[in-house]
């Protein structure tokens, strides 16, 4: 238990680090992240023990538009992300197995992102260790036809538009293109007191030569604990660390912690480097799992520097459930007798 403590305190002090070198997201984020380890590392699937699916929406910077840059062109919006993923053990294949479905809309772009996972589960110490390989398909699409320049600097340009502002390299249309990655991880688990997980996010770097961009090698690293108050057992408090980078070239940090009671209901706060303060709260409700978090920006996009943002929504779901097959009772009863 002194290692696990140990290890948990090194991962929040490189979170706090790193927190002079934080830049802004990469891939899809989440406050929730302790709710939705599997997004993050492919390892985590099945490690809870039942069939799981999730749900999240998550709506950032609430109130912020892209105003639409000359007569007859639409808006933009914000970041809004729908996330979908379904996990559950395998035991013959000594593992879990996985799935995720991420949409994610911003501006003019959208991306529909797939990943499936297999991870391979061995029991080692206390808890169990998994590695996994995960399979990434990135659907991806822009409408360059919204995208327009300008060579001055005085003002907006209006339609209909000279060719000599738009940006060669955007087709003045909707683009889109279509990318197979490869990321893997590894998770191990105490259940019931800490998790530790290491994982690395497009493998591969593929390139899109239609949209002109290229994956970003990502890796995360989180963490997390529970520590049983001594002088009221119902109580439980559950601090955890993601940190997060995009090819060495900028850091994002969270930390957070969460108090529940009698694991029915629970609340906490969460720190995003240089981006928010979040504000978390859910329920277990049976088989479910209900949770909301709500995210107060402090970079220039929030609502006390510029006015903006009105701040980010996320909401979470989850139904977990197991499947206990009955063992078949035995048709033949053998008896051997000993006559004396």
């Amino acid at each position: 238990m002194k290692s696990a403590n140990k290890i948990l305190l090194t991962l929040l002090i490189l979170t706090a680090g790193l927190s002079g070198v934080c830049s802004a997201q990469q891939e899809t984020q989440f406050t929730q992240y302790m709710f939705n380890r599997m997004y993050y590392n492919p390892a985590y699937a099945g490690s809870s023990g039942s069939i799981c699916a999730t749900a999240m929406y998550r709506n950032q910077w609430m109130g912020l538009r892209l105003d639409a840059p000359a007569p007859g062109y639409k808006s933009g919006s914000a970041p809004v992300n729908y996330l979908f993923s379904f996990d559950l053990p395998v035991k013959f294949l000594h593992g879990g197995l996985g799935a995720t479905v991420i949409s994610d809309q911003i501006g003019y772009h959208n991306s529909i992102n797939v990943n499936v996972d297999y991870a391979f589960r061995i029991y080692w110490g206390p808890g169990n260790l998994a590695a996994a390989a995960e399979l990434n398909m990135y659907n991806n699409t822009l409408d360059g036809s919204q995208l327009i320049g300008s060579s001055s600097q005085t003002g907006i340009p209006t339609t209909p538009i000279d060719a000599s502002v738009v940006d060669p390299l955007i087709a003045a249309s909707e683009e889109s293109d279509f990318l197979i990655d490869m990321s893997t991880g590894l998770y191990y688990q105490v259940p019931g007191s800490y998790y530790l997980g290491l994982s690395i996010k497009n493998l591969l770097g593929s390139k899109s030569d239609i949209l002109n961009y290229e994956n970003a090698r990502s890796i995360y690293m989180m963490g997390g604990y529970e520590y049983t108050l001594p002088f009221n057992p119902s109580f439980r408090l559950k601090p955890s660390a993601l940190v997060k980078t995009a090819d060495f070239a900028a850091f994002q940090a969270d930390v957070s912690c969460l108090l529940s009671y009698q694991n029915s209901v629970w609340g906490g706060v969460s720190y995003r480097v240089h981006d928010a303060f979040a504000f978390m709260g859910g329920i277990n409700w049976k088989k479910l799992q209900i949770g909301a978090a709500y995210d107060l920006t402090t970079s220039r996009l929030g609502t006390f520097k510029s006015g903006r943002s009105q701040g980010t929504v996320e909401l979470y779901l989850k139904y977990c459930f197991k499947v206990i097959i009955p063992q078949k009772a035995p048709s033949i009863y053998r008896n051997t007798r000993y006559l004396l």
